[in-house]
């Protein structure tokens, strides 16, 4: 066989063994540098922001600076395993989280693997977590109630679906508690939620989770978490990746809470990652971008117009203080970011007052438009009556003996009111209950009980109307309006059970 015929041989053999296959491009780097959950990558040319890349071992990593000779990236996961020499692949993605109905009842962490024993998620769908935010078109005023089950915030700060509502105040006062009950209290209502956990002790995410399972709530929640254990670059990914689950829900056309509790950590993390990246620390050493990581993620929290699903988000994010301190620089961000805030106040606490809310400091910026129409009827008295109340009891102080009655009427129906806004952890009470007990107490049916006795006084009536008046409860449910003939109905019912008990200062004496 000639030189030419045997070229032409090998040439077809070639062709034989290549066939069917496709030229790959891969940008291939390496580390040169590895510490603190950091890898420092030459290479890389064509790696993009945000961009997910590919250790030895299966591990990933997140590429957040992009600087002139080299890759910087936070190792999502164990970076023990990482070494000087590894090879670093890009991987074209940006990182993504499974969502969908199979996630609830879940535990997962930010990368979405399951925590709990319950197996595989078998959901196809996933998300990126980072997406820009809904724009000013798709979106619908605030109008529809998030009811919570606490009387306070139901009647004073209302929370509407698709709002954001700050819960802040120092540590162990309560803003955890505020927003499991709101989560206990969807049971069996149309509001999924999730909630993010973010730099939490263990032994807290897991009573959490306890609480959530023994009231009924994980049917209806999914819980992302982020331990204080875990890396710095899983804390920071955790909210985002909790939004992409919520998001997934608001696009059906469903309602969807989410929680983040809390964001302090949340901005502790994000400054060890941006100190570690070495990029300029700003006011209390944080990055420049820090009021940005908070507000593209919250901004995501909306309600969209019917032409666009008409579902909604509402976000809850929680802010732990120092000293009462809110001028902070975290705290001021994010109270500018959000539609309100719920604001709990250390000496309330301290002096028996559960919830510790801070009636005066508390705002909601959507108000009355998130609240049904019947707790609207009843909360417009209740925000006069805690506003004078307030105001003449810094007065009263000084010489309480001086008042003319009118005042001393006001300061004990004040007392009184305070005594009904008064609640257990883990008892959120229905939209029928909170209105009727409201109503009986702006309207001086409460005058004459002793201030100490407040509190018997709701529960026993409670029980008369559950027994007994049943059907005036159901009307204010359905209606979720006080109509002539039910305020008539809840009158008779209450001066029915003050007739029968004994609670009147003249029939204790």
């Amino acid at each position: 066989m000639t030189t030419e015929g045997r070229d032409i041989v090998s040439v077809i053999k070639e062709q034989i063994e290549h066939f069917g296959t496709t030229a790959t491009i891969v940008d291939v780097g390496t580390v040169i540098e590895i510490g603190d959950g950091v890898a420092r990558i030459h290479g890389l040319r064509g790696a993009k922001s945000n961009e997910l890349l590919e250790f030895p071992n299966g591990i990933m990593g997140l590429a957040l600076n992009l600087e002139e000779d080299n890759v910087a990236a936070v190792i999502l996961g164990d970076y023990t395993h990482v070494k000087e020499g590894d090879e670093v692949r890009c991987t074209g993605r940006v990182v993504e989280v499974p969502v969908g109905d199979e996630l609830i009842g879940r535990v997962v962490d930010s990368l979405g693997t399951p925590l709990d024993d319950m197996g595989p998620i078998r959901t196809t769908r996933t998300r990126p977590v980072e997406r820009v935010a809904a724009n000013v078109v798709m979106r619908q005023p605030v109008n529809t109630p998030v009811h919570t089950g606490i009387k306070m915030v139901d009647s004073l700060i209302p929370i509407g679906r698709g709002q954001r509502e700050l819960i802040i105040g120092d540590r162990s006062i309560g803003k955890s508690a505020i927003a499991i009950d709101t989560i206990i209290s969807q049971k069996g209502g149309d509001l999924t939620c999730i909630y993010v956990a973010i730099g939490q002790k263990t032994s807290k995410v897991a009573q959490v989770i306890d609480v959530l399972k023994k009231y009924g709530a994980m049917e209806h929640t999914v819980v992302v978490v982020a331990n204080a254990s875990d890396p710095a670059s899983l804390q920071y990914l955790a909210p985002y990746a909790g939004c992409a689950i919520g998001e997934e829900f608001m696009e059906q056309g469903k309602d969807a809470l989410i929680v983040y509790d809390d964001l302090s950590k949340h901005a502790w993390a994000y400054r060890q990652i941006s100190l570690i990246l070495r990029r300029p620390p700003g006011r209390e050493a944080y990055p420049g971008d820090i009021f940005y990581v908070h507000s593209r993620l919250l901004e995501r929290a909306a309600k969209l117009a019917p032409e666009y699903g008409g579902g909604s988000l509402t976000a809850l994010p929680i802010i732990e203080i120092q000293a009462g301190d809110l001028a902070a620089y975290i705290p001021t961000n994010v109270i500018s970011i959000t539609d309100g805030q719920i604001y709990l106040e250390t000496d309330l606490f301290n002096s028996g007052i559960r919830p510790a809310l801070n009636a005066g400091l508390s705002v909601s910026r959507v108000g009355g438009n998130a609240q049904t129409r019947a707790m609207r009827q009843v909360a417009g008295k209740l925000r006069l009556t805690m506003a004078q109340f307030r105001e003449l009891a810094t007065f009263a102080q000084f010489g309480a003996a001086d008042l003319d009655k009118a005042t001393r009427d006001q300061l004990e129906r004040g007392r009184r009111v305070t005594e009904v806004l008064k609640q257990p952890q883990y008892a959120p009470m229905p939209l029928e209950k909170e209105v009727a007990i409201l109503y009986a107490v702006t309207n001086g049916y409460l005058d004459d009980v002793p201030v100490e006795r407040t509190t018997a006084f709701a529960q026993d009536f409670h029980r008369f109307m559950e027994t007994n008046h049943a059907d005036v409860g159901q009307r204010i449910a359905t209606e979720k309006e006080l109509k002539q003939e039910t305020e008539e109905a809840l009158k008779s019912a209450i001066l029915e059970f003050k007739q029968g008990a004994t609670y009147s200062e003249e029939e204790n004496d």
